[in-house]
């Protein structure tokens, strides 16, 4: 056999080790797609389905004593969502002294189980002990879901004021359930803020200019989401659907993006939750749900 046919010829074992690196490469390509696909999958179930406790502190010269609540809204419950039991364990570990939902805790399209999820949620707060005050939002408006909620305990708030007494603090909560807003809306025509007691506002859909001039100690809503999705470093949300922008704060356009936190206003603030649930669609990024306390100490 000449040079040049032994050069053209290969052995078996040639012709493996010359397609081994081939097969190792594609292995190397699949392991390296799970890994990110499992990264991806984790990343939006963490951002969709894990529930956070934040806590913020606010000040006031009307009590002696402090307090705590905590807020929750927007379930828009799922069979598949957040449990009951979470939410639960999360209020218990928090131990707050009044606990407020602040509506859409269904969604309109929600079937009878899915309407039952938010009633079971009250029965199970008030079977702990908890004070439960509940305003509707543009979703859970059903006559027969209102009285299921205040059958397991919910003060239902549309509305209504009280006064109750809170560690020997006196404590006003109104609650108001509305979906619009005219141009005229004006919360003093429906309330009287009291004298001597600290007020606490309920509402689910934020309105800034109103509530500020009201001047409730305390106002507390939801209905955004916190925006959905948050930009990193704390940059807002992506989209601002009040206004239908995009980006608006790296667009420097406005100072007035009332997504999630608080905002103060004289005399007070408004507080708004991002809530817990996701709807449409759950595309929660940044921006995870959340049962938010909030303590209200003595001004020192």
């Amino acid at each position: 056999m000449s040079e040049q046919e032994k050069q053209d010829t290969y052995s078996p074992e040639q012709n493996e080790n010359i397609n081994a690196p081939k097969k190792k490469k594609k292995k190397h390509h699949f392991r390296r797609f799970l890994i990110i696909a499992a990264a991806i999958v984790f990343i939006w179930w963490f951002n969709n389905y894990t529930l956070t406790t934040p806590e913020y502190t606010v000040y006031s010269d009307k009590i002696s004593g402090s307090f705590r609540i905590a807020v929750l809204s927007d379930l828009h419950a799922t069979e598949h969502g957040i449990s009951n039991e979470k939410i639960v364990n999360k209020i218990n570990d928090a131990a707050p002294d009044l606990v407020f939902m602040l509506g859409d805790m269904y969604s309109r399209d929600s079937d009878e189980s899915e309407i039952a999820i938010p009633i079971e949620l009250v029965s199970m707060l008030t079977s702990e002990g908890y004070s439960v005050y509940f305003v509707p939002g543009e979703h859970d408006t059903a006559q027969s879901y209102l009285e299921g909620m205040e059958e397991a305990g919910a003060h239902v708030m549309d509305y209504k004021g009280e006064i109750i007494d809170v560690n020997g603090n006196s404590v006003q909560i109104l609650g108001i359930d509305n979906v619009y807003f005219s141009p005229t809306f004006d919360l003093n025509n429906a309330f009287t803020l009291a004298d001597g007691c600290y007020t606490i506002l309920m509402a689910h859909i934020p309105n800034y200019e109103a509530y500020s001039a009201f001047g409730a100690d305390l106002t507390i809503c939801g209905d955004t989401h916190g925006g959905i999705i948050q930009l990193p470093f704390d940059k807002g949300p992506a989209y601002y659907s009040e206004t239908g922008e995009w980006f608006p704060e790296i667009s420097g356009q406005r100072d007035d993006i009332y997504d999630k936190g608080m905002f103060p206003y004289e005399g007070g603030a408004m507080f708004i939750t991002s809530g817990i649930g996701a709807y449409p669609v759950p595309a929660r990024f940044n921006n995870r749900p959340e049962i938010a306390i909030i303590d209200i100490e003595p001004e020192s």
